[in-house]
Order: structure tokens, then sequence, then C-alpha cells
């Protein structure tokens, strides 16, 4: 069984209410039960970014290295935003 840490937090009011209704809702058995689920979909959302960056970002970012034509000029880019907002693509 893993070891535990007892802990003393502080949350705003609104953050704190929305910690005690997900309790009384009966989803969580207590508090440390939504804080421990809470905490771990940070950790997994941060893995995620940092693979996606690793992963996707670097390779995009190594490609325009080798081949900067594949790049789209910031005017250009306005420009094709804008009209696609307008509907004049």
């Amino acid at each position: 069984m893993p070891t535990t840490r007892q802990l003393n937090i502080s949350l705003p009011d609104d953050l704190a209410d929305a910690l005690y209704e997900q309790v009384r809702s009966g989803r969580y058995a207590d508090e440390s039960e939504v804080i421990r689920e809470g905490l771990q979909a940070l950790l997994a959302r941060d893995h995620a970014v940092e693979t996606w960056l690793h992963e996707e970002v670097a390779a995009a970012y190594d490609a325009v290295v080798v081949d900067p034509s594949r790049t789209v000029p910031v005017p250009a880019l306005r420009a094709r935003l804008a009209a696609e907002q307008t509907g004049n693509v």
C-alpha cells in the first residue's frame, strides 16, 4: 500500500464549494479522492502536452528549418484568415 501524507490546503470559496459538491453528489467518497483525481488529470494533461511538444511541434520546427518555404508569411496568413471570415475564399 502506498504511503500517504496529510496536507493542509487553502482554496478560494468557489473551488471549495465545487470540491464539497463533488463529495455530496456521491461521485467521490471524500475530499482527498477529489483532489487525487484532479491532480492525476493535471499530470496526465501535462504529460500529453509534453509529448505533443516533443513529437509534433519539434518535428514541425525541424521540417521548417530544413525547408523554410513550408512557412506562410504573417501578412499572407492574416489575409487568408480575413478572407475565410468574410467568405471570400
